[in-house]
């Protein structure tokens, strides 16, 4: 037996050109991954817009694809049949993203929110009914922590239809109010105007305003808008809940309440 029929037999029956050849194969292609993702690492990096966890996700993603399609054409150097690896590939690709949909789906949504930058963290947001303020911003979920202290994982693809009330740096402050249909127009809206006047921190433009919005069955509705910084909403709305029942007594202006009057007749 000579030094050829040896080898052969060593490895398996394949010849010593078909393994030199995948070798070399092999080596080309671990040399182009390494050479590509130099490329999409510097491209990656120029992109201002994408911000460095989107940038080390697509990075990973970009490996993966170029690792699986050297084992791929690695195989068919060494003489495998690789249309039945591509389609075990894609059989499993199909049987992980229909076992994987949720996940997938709140994937896409963390990169777009990644890419877009809707809003960042410590912004205090909207979305899903849900309000709070964005603690931690992931692929699969975001961290949302509520006025009252609540911490909610809000999955990222049912954070379509987004509020955000920190982007502009100032946030309205709307209060409705009822007064009693004896109380003068003039006299409720100066009320509440003095109850505006005498809370902290809220903003002299845009400026402040009261409107009469409804009239009730036994009472008529006022609204107050007025504003004030992201961080000040919450103590200026509740010092306003607390001034308007100072300057309401103030004024005699009677708050009204739902009540029921029984009057008694004599036959």
């Amino acid at each position: 037996m000579n030094i050829k029929q040896i080898l052969n037999t060593a490895v398996g029956g394949y010849s010593l050109s078909k393994i030199l050849s995948a070798l070399v194969t092999l080596l080309v292609c671990l040399i182009a991954v390494r050479l590509i993702m130099k490329v999409v690492t510097r491209l990656l990096s120029r992109m201002q817009k994408v911000n460095e966890r989107l940038q080390k996700v697509i990075r990973t993603s970009v490996k993966v694809l170029l690792y699986v399609l050297t084992v791929i054409i690695t195989a068919e150097a060494l003489g495998f049949n690789t249309s039945s690896l591509t389609a075990l590939l894609s059989v499993l690709t199909l049987g992980i993203t229909l076992a994987a949909e949720d996940i997938l789906g709140n994937v896409a949504g963390g990169l777009v929110i990644l890419s877009s930058h809707p809003f960042a963290l410590g912004d205090f947001i909207e979305a899903g009914g849900t309000s709070g303020t964005v603690r931690e911003i992931g692929l699969n979920h975001t961290k949302l922590e509520t006025a009252n202290g609540q911490m909610i994982l809000m999955p990222n693809k049912d954070l379509s239809k987004i509020i955000n009330y920190t982007v502009l740096g100032r946030r309205r402050i709307v209060r409705t109010v009822t007064a009693s249909y004896d109380a003068p127009t003039e006299t409720v809206m100066t009320a509440c105007m003095e109850a505006v006047e005498a809370t902290a921190n809220i903003l002299p433009d845009p400026a402040p305003a009261v409107h009469l919005t409804d009239y009730g069955a036994s009472s008529i509705e006022y609204t107050i808008y007025c504003w004030c910084t992201v961080e000040n909403y919450w103590p200026a709305y509740h010092s306003i809940n607390e001034k308007l029942r100072d300057t309401f007594a103030k004024h005699n202006v009677e708050m009204t309440y739902d009540h029921l009057n029984v009057h008694i007749l004599d036959k």
